[in-house]
């Protein structure tokens, strides 16, 4: 359905609008008429629309908290409502408590429920205004009836205070003289928190009772005496509410879903696995069971239940999603259980074929025929040869340097010696070409006394 384009006259004479700027005008305004034509075709393909409650249904499938109610069947009179008949709907309505039996989101507009009929907005419009807007109560939560409204077909419920603040325009207007303005309503900062809740009826408001009126908003809120953990469950499939009532855990399941099985965790333990966060929840100590409850974000992911002398238990498939998603996915039948099996492994050789041997070959790899056979035939080690800059004897590689240390001194000292023994025999006499040469014994000599022969 295309909605009615605003005209477009041309210009008069007594216009503002210069002539040259009405084709560009008229131009855009085709442009923008085709571009809705056609993206209103492509959307067809893709989105259904109710005309009955108004509900988008998209490609995607949507948590059932948020489709379409099933509608009640409460008997209706046909008379009209009189002002007695007000007053003690209005007496008996207000202030009454009860539990969301679907989330509550905030913002003006609010839900709209049609007396024995549906909800308006469900599906994904009604996950868009809680996404956009938030909530103002889970399923489960505890809501009060703080102010009931009739107009002419309509009852107008507001829940936890409404979604407008009070006084919306008298708290924007100040009044004062003399320099000093105070506003008309004081205003303490808070945003509203409510939800607005409206019966819509076809016709005229027929005379109903308290007790009417209760049945007709039962799909929404559940005015009956329940405990808590009673109103929660209420809310959620047959075999996850028995799951919950019986203290188990499954995989797929909310934090708070968690809280109402087993309560608060005895600890707490936070790492990291690749890049994927989570948070660990731990359960019981030994010699009881222990369960560890792995948390990604809101969701379980992992499920692992250890009790002693048994081997650990280890869930990792997801079942909730499928009881809480409305596209009919089936449910898987069995739980997807991973045994973890502690210390050796005993085999039933009538079953099960025997281990394979250890071996240190790659996969894939073949062994030469001897060795298959098992007849190896040993080799003599060969050792890699020495080149001549290495020194594989450490001790020996010390000693040589020890070695070179000592001559390198002993040479200098005789340098030292060297320099210290020359002036001195350049000054006690002069130098002699032959004094380096021992002097030859002539034959009329007579030779030293050290050298004399003995008588």
């Amino acid at each position: 359905m295309i909605s009615a384009l605003p005209t477009i006259t041309p210009p008069s004479v007594h216009s503002q609008i210069p002539a040259r700027f009405y084709h560009s005008i008229l131009l855009a305004g085709a442009c923008t008429l085709a571009a809705t034509f056609l993206s209103g075709v492509a959307g067809a393909q893709a989105i259904t629309i109710d005309t009955h409650s108004g509900a988008m249904k998209g490609n995607g499938t949507v948590d059932r908290r948020f489709s379409q109610i099933q509608p009640t069947n409460v008997p209706l009179e046909k008379s009209h409502l009189d002002a007695k008949t007000r007053l003690e709907l209005i007496r008996v309505m207000q202030a009454e408590q009860g539990f969301a039996m679907r989330p509550f989101p905030r913002g003006h507009k609010g839900l709209t429920l049609e007396a024995n009929g549906k909800l308006a907005p469900a599906g994904e419009p009604y996950l868009d205004m809680a996404t956009q807007f938030g909530l103002c109560a889970k399923p489960g939560d505890r809501v009060v009836l703080t102010d009931v409204k009739f107009e002419k077909n309509k009852i107008i419920f507001m829940l936890n205070g409404g979604p407008d603040l009070k006084h919306r325009f008298l708290r924007h207007i100040q009044i004062g003289g003399s320099g000093s303005m105070s506003p008309m309503v004081q205003d303490d900062g808070q945003e509203a928190t409510g939800a607005r809740l409206t019966l819509d009826f076809k016709g005229p408001i027929p005379e109903l009772t308290g007790s009417q009126v209760k049945a007709l908003l039962a799909p929404l809120i559940s005015f009956d005496v329940k405990t808590p953990i009673q109103a929660f469950t209420d809310t959620l499939p047959p075999k996850l509410k028995d799951a919950i009532l019986n203290h188990d855990v499954m995989v797929g399941m909310t934090t708070d879903m968690v809280l109402f099985s087993l309560g608060p965790p005895q600890r707490k333990v936070r790492e990291v696995d690749g890049q994927m966060p989570f948070e660990e929840w731990i359960y019981g100590s030994p010699p009881k069971p222990v369960e560890f409850v792995r948390i990604n974000g809101n969701r379980v992911i992992r499920v692992e239940i250890a009790k002693v002398g048994e081997t650990p238990q280890i869930f990792t498939k997801d079942e909730v999603e499928g009881m809480m998603r409305t596209d009919g996915s089936p449910l898987v039948a069995d739980q997807a259980v991973r045994t973890v099996k502690m210390g050796d492994v005993e085999r039933d050789p009538n079953k099960e074929a025997p281990a394979p041997p250890p071996t240190l070959t790659a996969p894939g790899e073949k062994l030469p025929e001897n060795a298959q056979q098992g007849q190896g035939e040993m080799k003599p080690v060969q050792f890699p040869k020495q080149k001549p800059d290495d020194y594989p004897d450490a001790a020996a590689a010390r000693r040589a340097d020890q070695q070179r240390a000592a001559e390198a001194a002993q040479q200098a000292q005789d340098q030292a010696d060297q320099k210290s023994t020359t002036p001195a025999a350049a000054t006690s006499k002069p130098a002699d070409p032959n004094a380096g040469t021992p002097p030859s014994a002539s034959p009329g000599s007579t030779p030293p006394a050290d050298t004399a022969q003995p008588h």
